[in-house]
């Protein structure tokens, strides 16, 4: 899964001066143990993209409503293959 964390700035300015975004996003790391997560700005936003494996779609308010409550985040999952996924995809669709 690929969650597309996008952040509102006044939100995240106020949750950087008081030393909160940083252990949000440790809070995250250690939660959802990503495979893979990067941050920038998109958009004009500062935004995270953090791959991981969601085993169940019930976590995704859990996930989501700390940036939600923190950072007045927007949230965006999809679904995403690594290679190893796209190789057994396909091989179920050719004869």
């Amino acid at each position: 899964m690929l969650l597309k964390v996008q952040m509102d700035t006044t939100a995240s300015n106020e949750a950087i001066k008081q030393g909160k975004l940083l252990q949000l996003m440790e809070s995250a790391m250690q939660e959802l143990k990503p495979e893979a997560a990067y941050f920038t700005v998109d958009n004009g936003c500062r935004t995270a993209f953090i791959f991981f494996d969601l085993a169940d779609t019930t976590l995704m308010p859990k996930i989501s409503q700390p940036f939600f409550m923190e950072i007045g985040a927007k949230i965006h999952y999809l679904p995403v293959m690594n290679p190893e996924d796209l190789r057994k995809g396909l091989s179920a669709i050719m004869p």
